[in-house]
């Protein structure tokens, strides 16, 4: 281990040596007059593209899996992305959904059932046709595998889903983490989201092994019969109820529970991907290198020191690929990786932790990218307390913070402050929650507290960081400063977060999620839980034990958050009519059941809801960095860290510049 360190941090210094003197000897020149264009337009790293059409890319160690089903983020999802096509793609640039193995799509008037006709080229790369069939048939796996789904919070708005994957989660009280962590990714732009270390880091020099032959690890366990036979039983349940369907060989139909005006963009996202005869050959031990895809590339070869992938024969599209291979060189830390691009061995480097002063060196250059990175950390409120439950109180405290300062200060301007939830592009100028200190004082005097006189000490509990806990003591002096309000700061472990939020144990609690979409819908449903809408006609019945808010987080919880009227003025019109008004001389309830009215499911669906609403406080986005050789094109970094190998081009003829410049 000590070797390893060793090397590590000579790795670093090279780097930083090298990038200190070329920032150095920039400004020099410049200072003499004799550099007449920006540092800007230099780049870190001039070197000869490859002689072939092979693109070398860096993203970190080698993937653990190549399953659409299990994977939830880079470098696991690139592979996906390449060796698979879904029924849409992300375009890169616009992140809207784009055509994919569906040539065109079309929904319900309430956007509830979608319909997707598929092109009838599209292949299997052993030359096999790509059904709806094989649609339905991936879509079922999904919700048979319950949690082992990494991404399962995103097939909960598919009619049967959210039943299915509920009865096959598992919970292991050994490893439970924090609430928010199953919608964490492992991308270094994800640590700004919650730092709270519940995962435990990877040893230096120790990659995740990828089950296929090449790569020497441990096996995968082998298939139990038993095992197989439950699954299979609980297949045919599944496709009683689940709301993917078939209509002959090239038509797929999808009915979702609450309505998704952007339900092909989470179409998008990799779980949703096909894989051939229900994902047989994830079952083998190990999985094959002939494993059959229906991406733009298809795998090749598989060695430690890195995975290869080579244009597929039998893609539909196959012209409109430049790529001829894609050769992944794994990398144990961002230092390696900073390193192999300046010298030349890769084109790309992605999903790497610069070091604070590798970013500030990096900066000037050219070919140092940088995005936002979709993922959102925020303050959310418990909505079910006074004075928390008058949204002018909470739009009070959501501007009365300088998220500038707070991003500058606390975060090293490595993050891009939030003054809404999103971190993509606005479509209109719709409100946001940008620091108005005047405005705050007076929302909260309208609501009874001028000058934050009789309001109480707000409880916010944070997870146990460094970070977090310096910026909740600056957000607790701006509370302070600004509306003379106390906060109490509550420091808990990760894992006892879950329990502060199920309990309601907090007025304000720290809270992150990535967001793996661009579908608003998908987004707004994994960050905020239901409101309540009260319905007369809307009863259920609900033990003695389930009315206890600390035992149940869900329906109950839910029924005491109100919503404010314009929120739920489009809920109702969401929502279908209620039944009639049952006879109360009919089906009494029996003794030691308690009736309460808990009205119906109100989802914050937009983020135009929220921002009305102001369930929560976004503080910031997370950024996400990336190098890219001069003579790589259609290689497009983006908020999602997905991007396209389709349109990826090497200028095989580009030559670095002569060192010498004219003066």
């Amino acid at each position: 281990m000590k070797r390893t360190n060793l090397q590590k941090g000579l790795n670093f210094a090279r780097a930083v040596i090298f990038l200190g003197l070329a920032v150095s000897f920039a400004f020099i020149l410049a200072a003499c007059g004799e550099l007449e264009k920006p540092i800007a337009e230099e780049f870190y790293s001039e070197t000869k593209p490859p002689r072939s059409k092979e693109f070398r890319w860096t993203n970190g160690q080698l993937p653990k899996t190549i399953d659409p089903a299990k994977v939830s983020a880079p470098p696991e999802t690139d592979f996906v992305r390449a060796l698979y096509e879904g029924l849409t793609e992300t375009d890169p640039k616009t992140l809207e959904a784009v055509p994919g193995v569906a040539a065109e799509w079309s929904s319900s008037e309430d956007d509830r059932v979608w319909t997707f006709k598929l092109r009838r080229n599209a292949k299997w790369s052993n030359g096999k046709t790509v059904t709806a069939a094989d649609f339905v048939e991936s879509w079922q796996r999904l919700a048979g595998m319950g949690d082992e789904v990494r991404h399962h919070e995103l097939l909960k708005n598919i009619v049967g889903m959210r039943a299915a994957v509920k009865k096959n989660e598992k919970e292991d009280p050994e490893t439970k983490v924090s609430g928010d962590a199953e919608k964490k990714s492992e991308t270094p732009a994800a640590k700004n989201v919650d730092d709270s270390n519940d995962r435990a880091p990877r040893p230096v020099g120790t990659p995740p092994k990828l089950k296929i032959p090449g790569v020497a690890g441990e096996k995968l366990p082998e298939a139990n019969e038993t095992a197989r036979a439950e699954k299979a039983e609980l297949i045919k349940e599944i496709r009683k109820k689940l709301g993917v369907e078939a209509i002959g060989e090239f038509e797929l139909k999808v009915s979702l529970i609450q309505p998704d005006k952007e339900f092909p963009k989470l179409a998008a996202h990799p779980v949703f991907r096909p894989v051939y005869e229900n994902g047989k050959e994830f079952e083998k031990t190990p999985v094959s290198t002939e494993i059959i895809t229906n991406g733009a590339f298809s795998l090749d070869s598989v060695a430690e020191d890195g995975i290869s992938l080579v244009r597929s024969e039998n893609y539909w599209n196959k012209q409109t690929v430049k790529l001829e291979r894609v050769r992944f060189v794994p990398t144990n830390d961002a230092d390696s990786a900073l390193l192999a691009y300046r010298e030349g061995k890769v084109d790309a480097v992605t999903n790497a932790e610069f070091e604070p002063l590798a970013l500030k060196l990096l900066t000037p250059f050219y070919d140092f990218r940088r995005v936002t990175h979709s993922a959102l950390n925020f303050y959310e409120f418990n909505r079910q307390k006074a004075p928390f439950n008058d949204r002018r109180v909470r739009e009070a405290l959501a501007i009365s913070i300088e998220r500038d300062k707070l991003t500058a200060d606390e975060m090293d301007g490595a993050t891009t402050p939030a003054h809404k939830y999103l971190p993509f592009e606005e479509k209109s100028e719709q409100a946001n929650l940008k620091y108005d200190p005047e405005k705050a004082r007076d929302l909260l005097e309208k609501a009874g507290f001028a000058n934050g006189r009789d309001f109480p000490a707000v409880r916010l509990v944070v997870n146990r960081n460094n970070v977090q806990q310096r910026i909740a003591k600056l957000v607790a002096k701006m509370w302070k400063d600004e509306l003379n309000i106390e906060t109490e700061i509550i420091v808990k472990e990760p894992n006892e977060m879950e329990d502060v939020k199920r309990d309601g144990d907090f007025d304000v609690l720290r809270s992150g999620v990535v967001l793996p979409t661009t579908d608003e819908t998908a987004n707004m449903l994994a960050i905020f839980k239901p409101g309540k809408l009260e319905k007369a006609g809307t009863e259920k019945k609900v033990s003695d034990d389930a009315a206890a808010p600390k035992k149940d987080p869900g329906i109950l919880e839910a029924a005491k958050n109100p919503i404010t009227e314009p929120v739920k003025e489009r809920a109702e019109q969401r929502i279908p009519p209620p039944p009639p008004l049952p006879d109360p001389d009919k089906n009494s309830p029996k003794a030691g059941e308690l009736v309460i009215d808990v009205g119906a499911d109100v989802y914050i669906l937009t983020e135009e809801d929220a921002l009305i609403e102001v369930p929560g406080i976004p503080l910031y986005f997370p950024t996400s960095y990336s190098l890219v050789k001069p003579y790589v094109s259609g290689f497009e970094m983006n908020s999602l860290d997905a991007p396209s190998l389709r349109d990826v081009e090497i200028d095989v003829n580009w030559q670095p510049k002569s060192a010498g410049k004219e003066s």
